[in-house]
């Protein structure tokens, strides 16, 4: 009778050396995607484990598992770049963190998945008052917008910030941290619902430019001096027309190509403005300098447990249903973060 039990116990626990994950095995659109059982990872010197309770979602997840983008992890990977969870175990030399601490973080790809090994260097813990919702929110998308415009755009309180595709992730990520940085933010979305949204999340001026001609419209928008710093992670052809908009000595930020096509500006304009083409490629970033990017995560953690900072989340799934949140994303039907949430 005691080992019936005992045997019983075991079964309830379930396998533990097993997780669930949601798996690109083959390169598709996201009903290609596939739940399976997978070896449960360990953490190694220097890394941590951590049980994922949020995982989010992000554009590019949607290129990824189609090999458009210019990362092509090997397959099966899950998607999902950036999470929040709980740390279960700590790897040998692991310092500052614990079994048991909130902790979130960017990965290169893999959080639809109910365990992840990292680098303890890449963790962030997440302060009280912070849900993990929030905290899994702002890894990237955030992160990618802080690193633009603090670090590569030297963003100045009272210079112009326009931002294209301004209710997506980034987008709306970069309207928020251009207000609480101090600049005056135009956003310009294709819907004049989006406008909206991204007038709410704080631009002062809004552009439906799917009606209007771009620079036009943003030389309207400064009074005719032309925008200081304009962030573009839509690409195809709002991009010439935006920079033909900017300031003398303005930055022009290249985050990425949305919209697919990639432009090819005329270089000209950068030597009639005095103006430089920076690019912003984020996830190289948190490799070369990864302490940096943790501190720019230390950074908006403290906004977001202050109040100053308050992440849109759009919608948010259960693991199973990852491919319908990917698809959500590729519709364009998103104003926010969309997030898978894998366990409680």
């Amino acid at each position: 009778m005691a080992l019936a039990a005992k045997e019983s116990r075991q079964e309830n626990l379930g396998d533990t050396t097993n997780m669930k994950a949601l798996l690109s095995k083959e390169p598709g659109p996201p009903s290609t995607m596939v739940m399976e059982d997978i070896p449960k990872p360990e953490a190694k010197k220097g890394e941590v484990l951590v049980r994922i309770s949020i995982a989010a979602l992000n554009f590019f997840d949607c290129l990824i598992i189609e090999d458009k983008y210019q990362v092509k992890p090997p397959r099966p990977f899950s998607i999902g770049a950036e999470m929040a969870g709980v740390v279960e175990a700590v790897g040998e030399g692991v310092e500052g963190l614990a079994v048991g601490d909130r902790v979130c973080g960017p990965v290169q790809a893999g959080t639809a998945r109910e365990y992840i090994a990292v680098h303890a260097v890449v963790l962030s813990k997440i302060p009280e008052g912070v849900s993990d919702e929030q905290a899994a929110s702002i890894s990237i998308t955030y992160g990618t917008s802080y690193h633009a415009l603090k670090d590569r755009g030297e963003l100045k309180a009272g210079e112009t910030l326009a931002v294209l595709g301004a209710s997506g992730g980034v987008g709306q990520a970069a309207v928020e941290l251009g207000k609480i940085m101090g600049a005056k933010v135009i956003a310009l979305a294709s819907t004049d619902d989006k406008v909206e949204f991204a007038k709410e999340c704080g631009a002062e001026i809004g552009i439906n430019y799917s009606d209007v001609d771009v620079k036009d419209a943003l030389k309207k928008a400064t009074g005719g001096k032309g925008v200081d710093v304009i962030y573009d992670p839509v690409g195809g052809d709002f991009s010439e027309s935006a920079f033909r908009a900017i300031a003398w000595k303005g930055r022009f930020l290249v985050i990425g190509f949305a919209a697919g096509p990639i432009p090819k500006i005329p270089l000209n304009l950068a030597l009639l403005k005095g103006a430089d083409l920076r690019g912003v490629f984020w996830g190289a970033f948190t490799m070369h300098d990864p302490k940096a990017n943790r501190q720019n995560v230390d950074d908006l953690l403290g906004w977001l447990a202050d109040g100053t900072l308050k992440p849109h989340v759009d919608s948010v799934f259960p693991l199973e249903e990852g491919a319908a949140a990917l698809e959500k994303i590729a519709a364009r039907d998103v104003k926010g973060k969309v997030l898978l949430r894998v366990s409680d």
